[in-house]
């Protein structure tokens, strides 16, 4: 949730998905359109598909127990390196070194001064700085002194204007699309009718955003109607 989310936004939505979904098996039986409605304001919304993917996974193939093997976590969908190590320091506390953006800030600052370098020398750089059985409070303290330091120096910045980043990009209206979606189903004509009106968008680009969704996974189309996943 997270990735890419501002921790203020997750924070209310963390604590509503937990509520819904106590556990893997929950959300691994839950249909598709019922966990992407209830992502609704996360965005990114392929994140909610991985994670039910990965619950699904779970269930599946390691009886609902998450996989204690970076290996194994690194395969689910959704999940990478990072991913993998941070449920291996912050569930299992193993004692591993994981990279985030923040720890990459700090060893490339100190240890580089500040350039930029390849991810297999920052991991080495990370490993050997690995306090012995210390690796949940490690990763905890550099976390938290990357969010600090990251603060400092905004706070010497010029506030930057607002803009819509993304107004006319693909990513904007995908979003609409789930969005619109999420009150119910409707046809591919009325939703390019809607987009004409709403957006000024023609047919050709809304159904290119519609095929998009539908690779995927993100919503239904049948001959009739266009839909959230079942």
């Amino acid at each position: 949730m997270l990735q890419q989310t501002q921790v203020l936004r997750v924070i209310g939505k963390f604590s509503e998905f937990i509520e819904r979904y106590p556990t893997v098996r929950d959300l691994a039986q839950a249909s598709a359109a019922d966990v992407l409605r209830l992502w609704k304001g996360m965005g990114y919304n392929r994140r909610a598909l991985y994670l039910k993917g990965a619950a699904e996974a779970i269930v599946r193939q390691y009886q609902g127990k998450f996989p204690k093997d970076e290996v194994i976590l690194a395969k689910l969908p959704g999940l990478g390196t990072y991913t993998a190590r941070a449920i291996l320091v912050f569930a299992f506390r193993q004692n591993i070194a994981m990279v985030d953006t923040n720890i990459r800030q700090i060893i490339t600052h100190f240890f580089f001064r500040g350039k930029p370098q390849k991810e297999k020398v920052i991991q080495e750089i990370a490993d050997q700085l690995l306090p012995k059985g210390k690796s949940w409070e490690w990763h905890q303290a550099l976390m938290d002194y990357g969010a600090l330091r990251l603060a400092r120096a905004r706070s010497g910045q010029a506030p930057k204007s607002k803009k819509s980043p993304f107004r006319d990009s693909s990513r904007f209206y995908r979003g609409r699309i789930v969005d619109r979606l999420r009150d119910g189903e409707t046809t591919k004509q009325l939703l390019m009718e809607e987009f004409r009106a709403k957006y000024q968008k023609d047919a050709v680009f809304v159904n290119r955003i519609i095929e998009g969704l539908h690779k995927d996974g993100l919503l239904h189309l049948s001959d009739e109607t266009i839909s959230l996943p079942h």
